[in-house]
């Protein structure tokens, strides 16, 4: 009964995508698809595909696409979780030449307070008009050491750790915890418009490391060793992030991701919108010492994620989940969940 349920809840979506003309973009000469089956997916019978639809059901509603739109309302009427990704779309290894490589990303958790004094020293800023204007602007060491930004009103908020505003500036959004007990939001504004350089690389490139000692935890430790020094390495980045308060966001939920909703730990993935629709499921699997085979949606993007096997997992608020993401940099693969319809017609056409 059920089984008959889909097949006709199936046909009615391929009807819908025919008439609405969908169209899919061309096959490329170096990009190759190839369509799968879920019993192809190691570790997919064990999934949680309840949490899996829970997160899809939480950006789908914004996707734009009809044949997208029409699986967002089946996934509201709650089906079997796993019968749904299983009856209503196709696998598809999409490959560009490129190794694939699953990063790790978190949201920063800083001690701050509205107001400067002895201990929050530290600006976060808001983004001023010079620098909205002219692209570039100036560079991190400008912003830092002249009073370019002081007595503008452009101070957000203060925090007590330069090193951890540093890496706050590199993830783009992050809570800041106030002497109160609440928490305070901030999300990426803009920046300066200088390119970013890896301080990370940099260490290596003096050889002060090996490119495997390099983590944010060991960054972070060998510039409060190093305070002079440590300073400088900072500025070696000249491109500097602007933020702004973010209200519309409870304290307990996630960031808002690339689709103006809230991230998921352990299920949204940052991925490259050229290989992957924003909103899609995505199965991955990563290898390394900790495996990680599970169903997550793109939901977010960034500027470092470029690739048709590139995806940075959000590990969630604070430290733990920091030194998770700072530790991950492993290979893998992974599998775009697709409408059934648009699988099939990224194959490209028979030879006649």
């Amino acid at each position: 009964m059920a089984a008959r349920f889909y097949r006709r809840i199936r046909r009615a979506l391929w009807c819908a995508l025919l008439w609405a003309g969908l169209t899919v973009p061309p096959a490329s000469a170096d990009i190759s698809y190839t369509i799968m089956d879920f019993s192809q997916l190691d570790g997919w019978e064990a999934d949680d595909h309840a949490a899996a639809l829970k997160t899809f059901l939480n950006t789908c509603r914004d996707m734009k696409d009809v044949d997208w739109r029409n699986l967002c309302k089946f996934a509201d009427t709650s089906p079997d979780p796993k019968q749904f990704f299983e009856l209503l779309f196709r696998p598809v290894l999409i490959e560009d030449g490129q190794e694939a490589l699953f990063t790790g990303y978190f949201e920063p958790e800083l001690e701050g307070d509205l107001y400067p004094s002895e201990r929050y020293r530290y600006p976060v800023y808001a983004m001023p008009s010079e620098a909205k204007e002219n692209n570039p602007w100036l560079t991190r060491r400008d912003i830092l050491d002249t009073d370019v930004m002081k007595n503008r009103g452009l101070e957000i908020a203060y925090v007590d750790d330069p090193v951890e505003l540093f890496f706050l500036q590199i993830q783009g959004s992050g809570r800041i915890h106030l002497p109160n007990g609440q928490y305070l939001r901030v999300g990426y504004r803009g920046a300066n418009g200088h390119p970013y350089r890896s301080i990370g690389v940099e260490l290596v490139r003096r050889g002060v490391y090996d490119v495997h000692q390099v983590s944010a935890d060991v960054i972070k430790n060998w510039v409060r060793r190093n305070p002079e020094d440590g300073r400088e390495l900072l500025y070696h980045n000249p491109s500097y992030v602007f933020f702004r308060e973010v209200n519309q966001v409870p304290a307990d939920k996630g960031p808002l991701g690339a689709m103006n909703r809230s991230v998921t730990p352990l299920r949204t993935i940052a991925i490259d919108p050229k290989f992957v629709p924003l909103g899609a499921p995505v199965w991955i699997e990563k290898a390394g010492a900790e495996p990680l085979h599970r169903l997550m949606i793109g939901q977010d993007t960034g500027s470092a994620i470029k690739g048709a096997q590139r995806a940075d997992v959000f590990f969630g608020t604070g430290d733990g989940a920091g030194r998770a993401a700072g530790n991950l940099r492993d290979p893998g693969r992974m599998m775009v969940l697709l409408p059934i319809q648009r699988a099939y017609g990224l194959l490209p056409e028979p030879l006649e």
